[in-house]
């Protein structure tokens, strides 16, 4: 099995999240503990219990699912023998870019949850509330959602922020821009367009000031290169130097997150299977509207974990 690690972003976060690997492994209990130790917060408590409100707050999200990836990355090593050597790449959807980073051995765990709380506070504070707005596309080519942002733009900024998979695209910006880009987009024959409910305007111009926030951060923090390629969100190949890693990291607040072109990248450098630890399945589904005959493995439960685990080792 030729093989990548991918971890998610926002949107696979549910209560109870990471509660069955915390009881089934200590390992991965003992990632969840560094992390609340990490942050002085009570974050496992709130992933287990709620409520979903908090949770989905950005800045308990994205330390929130990274921590589940790290815990069943933990759990395969610590469990079942399986370490981050035994994949060629490993990869993250937006934030979970800093989740891959931290398990390839680049970030410390409690170094990454604690940029990552940064991150979130400050992507939630870039932009006043109901000023920005995302938008799904679906069955959008690329060129029809760069020509549909390109409309927007007449009312103000509008961009791509997600290319997630073959029409999969997702805009940003200004609620009025993103707004006459959906509009622009189902008078071009889009299949479907549709505003996102979500709590600011990521990945485009408007999170600057979240950008430079993350710039000192990532300025102070301390990175080593990766133990395996790390397969980045700007440019969708591997990036190991430490300084240009913080250099996209920053760059990736802004900017497009090229994840089908990242997973094409992987493919034809020889992977045959991805597998998703630690909280849902969306790169897992996703990856079935990038490339025919890719394996997708959603680790998310201690039986699944033990089963790959097996499997990978024949």
């Amino acid at each position: 099995m030729t093989l990548a690690f991918t971890f998610p972003g926002q949107g696979s976060q549910f209560v109870g999240m990471g509660k069955e690997l915390a009881e089934a492994f200590a390992s991965a209990r003992s990632v969840f503990q560094e992390v609340d130790d990490a942050l002085s917060q009570n974050l496992s408590k709130l992933m287990w219990d709620g409520p979903i409100e908090d949770l989905t707050l950005t800045a308990n999200t994205q330390p929130a699912l990274m921590a589940c990836g790290i815990a069943a990355m933990r759990a395969l090593k610590d469990e079942f023998g399986v370490d981050v050597t035994d994949a060629k790449f490993a990869a993250g959807h937006s934030l979970g870019e800093y989740t891959a980073l931290c398990a390839a051995g680049s970030l410390s765990l409690a170094e990454t949850a604690k940029l990552l709380r940064i991150r979130g506070n400050s992507m939630q504070d870039a932009v006043p509330v109901g000023a920005g707005a995302m938008a799904a596309l679906l069955g959008a080519s690329v060129e029809d959602a760069e020509a549909a942002a390109k409309a927007g733009q007449a009312k103000g900024i509008c961009q791509i922020a997600n290319d997630n998979a073959v029409g999969q695209i997702v805009l940003s910006g200004e609620k009025d821009a993103v707004q006459a880009a959906c509009d622009a987009a189902t008078e071009m024959g889009v299949k479907k367009a549709m505003m996102l409910n979500v709590s600011a305007p990521f990945h485009c111009d408007m999170m600057a000031p979240a950008a430079e926030a993350m710039r000192d951060a990532l300025a102070d923090a301390s990175f080593k290169a990766p133990i395996i390629p790390v397969i980045n969100n700007v440019q969708a190949v591997p990036v190991s130097d430490p300084d240009q890693l913080r250099d996209d990291l920053v760059a990736q607040v802004t900017g497009r997150v090229r994840w089908r072109e990242s997973v094409e990248w992987m493919h034809a450098n020889g992977i045959e299977t991805l597998a998703e630890p630690g909280c849902g399945k969306v790169l897992t589904v996703m990856l079935r509207r990038i490339v025919k005959g890719m394996n997708g493995k959603a680790l998310n439960t201690p039986e699944g974990l033990e089963a790959f685990a097996a499997e990978l080792k024949g």
